[in-house]
């Protein structure tokens, strides 16, 4: 497996009741120097100080980074990255609290890093897919945001809006963060169309997304809909 320090970045909102069994499956894992940075846009749940008190039972090996109001995902992993990266983690892994990113995928998608700048966690790769129990008009959407994307983008990867990627901290730092404007999932789309200018070795590495069993999904239309819009005139801006 890769070695070095490896972050995993998880932005919360209302994920108390997901927090436990996240953590116990992360760092059962036994990847040495794990660190779990969680970012918590004021949970009322009290999603922050359940990460505070696990933290005290795992080595204050979790870090809580809090903030004042709900601000948006893509602004909450760039904080969560820069901590990160400032803490001088090796390896940057994003990934959502709500388990629908099984963690037992982190120790392969590392071991890819070593020939790979980023590695993305792929439901539209060869042996990757969703939940079963997705009704045919989420998927439809989930299908339909990601075709329209990599359309408008022409990026090549498969899975444009996975939020369940590793990094090494080199690529990662390169990226300019102060030029994203997605507050919503299309920041995904943001890091890889940067990602894939850069000229980055980007791997895929197939994953089931799992639906969440407790708490309450964020995806909404307008999220795809701002996506779409922001990531088309970006498009037309590099042309």
């Amino acid at each position: 497996m890769t070695t070095g320090r490896v972050a995993v970045v998880v932005p919360t909102y209302n994920e108390a009741a997901n927090m436990p069994e996240l953590v116990s499956r992360l760092f059962s894992l036994g990847i040495a120097g794990l660190r779990l940075y969680v970012v918590d846009d004021n949970s009322p749940d009290g999603t922050a100080q359940v990460a505070r008190r696990l933290s005290d039972e795992h080595d204050g090996r979790i870090e809580v980074i809090s903030r004042q109001a709900k601000l948006g995902l893509g602004t909450a992993y760039v904080a969560g990255f820069s901590r990160a990266l400032n803490d001088g983690c090796e390896f940057v892994v994003q990934m959502d609290a709500d388990l629908s990113h099984v963690p037992d995928h982190l120790p392969p998608m590392l071991r890819k890093l070593e020939n790979a700048d980023v590695v993305v966690g792929s439901r539209y790769t060869e042996n990757g897919g969703s939940d079963p129990s997705w009704g045919l008009k989420r998927r439809l959407l989930s299908a339909f945001g990601n075709h329209v994307i990599r359309f408008v983008t022409g990026l090549k990867v498969r899975d444009v809006t996975s939020g369940f990627k590793a990094y090494t901290a080199a690529a990662l730092s390169s990226l300019d963060m102060n030029s994203f404007r997605c507050k919503g999932f299309g920041f995904q789309s943001e890091v890889a169309y940067q990602c894939q200018a850069r000229g980055y070795v980007v791997l895929e590495h197939p994953i089931i997304f799992i639906d969440r069993t407790k708490g309450k999904s964020k995806m909404s239309i307008y999220i795809i809909v701002e996506a779409i819009w922001r990531l088309t005139l970006l498009r037309l801006r590099r042309q």
